[in-house]
């Protein structure tokens, strides 16, 4: 609903493997959902999230009483239904939500309407060009359907997908990408002039769906460019009230994508703005996945559910080979599956600072290493003796 040209809503509802690091979110379950979802750990003094109506998905409900919610999208063939079954189920295991799948062909939805059967997570259809393929998605059982403003703009295919998702209960997140929100074939728009041209296309197609009476919206707008995707998703924020879907179109290799996802969600999600997150990487979706749980970890927006390694950067004052330690040390912790804190510190600087606010900390000397346990120092063991020990210190957590 738009806040200053609409009226506001009368009420609103109240109320591969993972990294060994970073575990999946908790499993949250109340009196409406059962969802895959991020259990909220945020501290509104710090983190105000906006507000936002209620939308469901399925069981899972997105907006600003909800917990933050991980998505991320299948890449192999949808007709592969082995595969994206298979693909889906690691996904929910890393920590995602939702899932979404592309359906460009018949084929695609035909086989999409089979894995809805195969598995729990509410699945999102991706829809771009054909308005016959999101409406076989919504039949289909999909819980939500994507559709880009870019390239399904007559106004009757429009709301034949709106009267098909009423029918059945799907909601629908209009997506509006730079890439494909631009006439390509008409005079190039400056990039100054985008964020302004993606605002107007939302405005103009989410009046659509008001005007049928369909509310179940989510909202998204992307870019590459994590500066405009920082602006235009602030626009969308101002002028909605509706959830809002975070990402950027394309952020390079997992390696590369880190990086700028970090920047781009997580200014916007310190300023409360976000319901729920894609990290796009080229890859494993796991790895999608990973990131997007570190980044909600890093802001109290998620609870870690597994070890964090805290380490020295090192420096001239190192007495050990700090990383050589904290290298086995990460490997010793991969079997843990319990959110303990622990510190690997080189030097005295600080070592006992970290080491009181940890669970257990290693501050190395030369040759050895002193053991802390929640702040108590409890041994020291020569270097070749420090890992066994803390793993013997594990057990005892």
């Amino acid at each position: 609903m738009l806040k200053h040209n609409e009226a506001e809503t009368a009420s609103r509802h109240k109320g591969e493997t993972p990294s060994p690091l970073i575990g999946p979110c908790r499993h949250v379950e109340d009196g409406f959902s059962l969802a895959w979802a991020c259990e909220t750990g945020y501290n509104p003094g710090v983190i105000k999230r906006r507000k936002t109506r209620i939308v469901k998905v399925g069981p899972v409900k997105l907006g600003s009483t909800a917990p933050v919610v991980i998505q991320s999208m299948t890449k192999v063939p949808t007709v592969d239904v082995a595969r994206c079954v298979r693909q889906i189920k690691q996904l929910v295991r890393a920590g995602c939500g939702l899932v979404r799948l592309a359906v460009p062909r018949r084929a695609d939805t035909e086989a999409f309407a089979g894995i809805v059967q195969k598995v729990e997570v509410p699945l999102i259809a991706d829809v771009h060009f054909s308005p016959d393929r999101a409406v076989e998605a919504i039949e289909g059982g999909a819980a939500k359907i994507r559709l880009n403003p870019g390239n399904i703009k007559k106004r009757k295919d429009i709301l034949r997908i709106i009267d098909a998702a009423k029918m059945h209960g799907a909601a629908i997140r209009v997506g509006v990408n730079e890439a494909s929100i631009r006439d390509l074939t008409g005079e190039p728009v400056p990039a100054r002039k985008r964020t302004a041209l993606m605002l107007r296309e939302m405005k103009k197609y989410v009046r659509l769906f008001e005007n049928r009476d369909f509310t179940s919206l989510v909202l998204s707008a992307k870019s590459s460019d994590v500066v405009r995707t920082i602006e235009i998703n602030r626009a969308i924020a101002e002028t909605f009230d509706y959830p809002i879907h975070l990402g950027l179109t394309h952020a390079g290799l997992p390696e590369d994508a880190r990086l700028p996802s970090a920047i781009a969600l997580g200014t916007l999600l310190a300023e409360g703005i976000g319901d729920t997150i894609r990290v796009s990487a080229a890859g494993n979706p796991v790895r999608e996945t990973e990131i997007a749980e570190q980044i909600l970890v890093a802001l109290g927006l998620a609870e870690r559910l597994s070890p964090e390694l805290i380490v020295c950067p090192t420096c001239a004052r190192a007495g050990i080979d700090v990383t050589k330690l904290a290298r086995r040390v990460e490997k010793a912790l991969r079997r843990i599956d319990k959110p303990l804190r622990v510190a690997v510190m080189g030097c005295v600087v600080n070592g006992p600072g970290e080491a009181a606010d940890a669970d257990l900390a290693i501050c190395a000397a030369r040759g050895k290493g002193y053991i802390y346990r929640r702040g108590r120092r409890i041994s020291v063991m020569a270097e070749a003796e420090i890992v066994p020990a803390m793993l013997k210190e594990l057990e005892r957590l």
